[in-house]
């Protein structure tokens, strides 16, 4: 299949996908903010943990996007810090990083989280406190936009450059990790590999952890072979629609 039919069947099926709903609208002062279990109980694990979390962002705006953040455990704490960026604290605050213990796999104001990256055990101290550093010196924590970025995407792939360790893959969906300021060609956001991006707005991702990907508008398509998936706008990355291509099998 040539690059030209996948895209088109990519913004098909991503297009399809947002005209079923896949995000209901709700008040984020009722929605929901529970833990769904999907992080180890701090008062029982012992070793260091580090998880990357992604979840949709509230109302329509999650049709296109999530929201992503960062949770530490060194092994003698009895709670998660959480390093995110949120942009509406900048109305009275001047800086938008959030750094705060609470539970890091609650509900986004009702969306459920993913899981995208853990790491826990030998040598996770060390990458916390590389973490925390690279945290501290985002350099677009006192400004934030939504499309193309900086956001709270921008956020967390600038602190998983600094810790390639963690090998994350953010989702497609996770709109402003493309977006790299001035600098048009580094690291993908996971640290590894390599990416050219003008301004966030279009470029080109290829790494052994992300796989290959296009940004266009801040739409990210990709595949990933070394970890079998399609990556598409709206949808996120999915393994059911990578095996409608026997050519990959």
């Amino acid at each position: 299949m040539g690059i030209v039919s996948f895209i088109l069947f990519a913004c098909a099926v991503a297009l399809a996908a947002a005209m079923v709903g896949r995000v209901t609208a709700q008040d984020w002062r009722t929605a929901s903010q529970e833990p769904v279990g999907l992080a180890p109980d701090p008062g029982s694990a012992r070793d260091a943990i580090i998880q990357v979390y992604a979840a949709r962002v509230i109302g329509w705006r999650g049709v296109f996007g999530v929201h992503t953040w960062i949770a530490v455990k060194p092994a003698a704490a009895a709670e998660y810090t959480v390093y995110e960026i949120i942009g509406w604290r900048l109305r009275s605050q001047d800086t938008a990083l959030v750094v705060r213990h609470r539970a890091p796999d609650m509900r986004w104001f009702g969306s459920a989280p993913e899981l995208v990256a853990e790491k826990r055990g030998a040598g996770v101290e060390e990458l916390i406190a590389r973490i925390d550093t690279a945290a501290h010196s985002y350099p677009w924590a006192g400004e934030y936009t939504m499309w193309p970025g900086p956001n709270s995407n921008t956020f967390t792939a600038w602190v998983l450059r600094a810790v390639p360790e963690l090998e994350a893959d953010l989702p497609p969906t996770a709109i402003g990790k493309d977006y790299s300021g001035k600098k048009l060609v580094g690291s993908a956001p996971s640290g590894r590999g390599f990416q050219f991006s003008l301004f966030g707005l279009a470029g080109i991702t290829a790494s052994a952890v992300e796989g290959f990907e296009v940004n266009l508008l801040g739409l990210s398509f990709g595949i990933n072979p070394f970890d079998p998936a399609l990556k598409l706008p709206l949808v996120g990355r999915t393994n059911t629609l990578f095996s409608w291509f026997p050519s990959f099998q």
